[in-house]
């Protein structure tokens, strides 16, 4: 059992699995996938939205879930302007300095120097919180050089959950 509510990640319909970097997350515990639109997602009051754009990720969110909206930054933007209104979760960000691994264009990034993968983003939040980090990149392609990025800026109260 969970001491923490489940990641909800709602994914586009058109995302590419064959490059999607949660592939292989889908039967963990802790992560519930649903498709964009297809699939109407469950409450998000207590969640967090990972988003650029808002206040800092912190332990004092630790009781709270996590919510991705997984796609190009493209439909994600068109995903998230979809939701229902008025939001019950809260939108977090994640710290600054953070640089994705994951070798690909990203014209539709707002912030291009702090867009990273999904599974990136979750496994800095997990850290922030304090969840369970195993497995999390076992399937990620650019692990080693993601986990080599990010030992370099990771706050130092984090490199105990690494």
């Amino acid at each position: 059992m969970l001491g923490f509510p489940p990641t909800i990640i709602l994914r586009h319909r058109r995302e590419n699995l064959k490059k999607c970097s949660l592939k292989g997350l889908e039967k963990r515990p802790d992560c519930r996938f649903f498709t964009y639109p297809k699939e109407q997602l469950p409450p998000l009051s207590g969640y967090v939205l990972l988003a650029l754009d808002a206040p800092l990720l912190s332990e004092a969110d630790q009781n709270k879930g996590v919510f991705i909206i997984d796609g190009t930054w493209r439909y994600a933007a068109q995903m998230e302007a979809q939701l229902e209104k008025p939001h019950l979760f809260e939108r977090r960000s994640l710290p600054p300095g953070f640089q994705t691994a994951y070798p690909r264009r990203q014209e539709d990034c707002p912030e291009p120097t702090r867009g990273l993968a999904s599974v990136e983003a979750l496994f800095i939040a997990y850290s922030i919180l304090g969840r369970d980090t195993e497995g999390l990149l076992d399937h990620y392609y650019w692990q080693e050089d993601f986990l080599k990025k990010i030992c370099t800026v990771i706050p130092k109260q984090l490199q105990t959950y690494l």
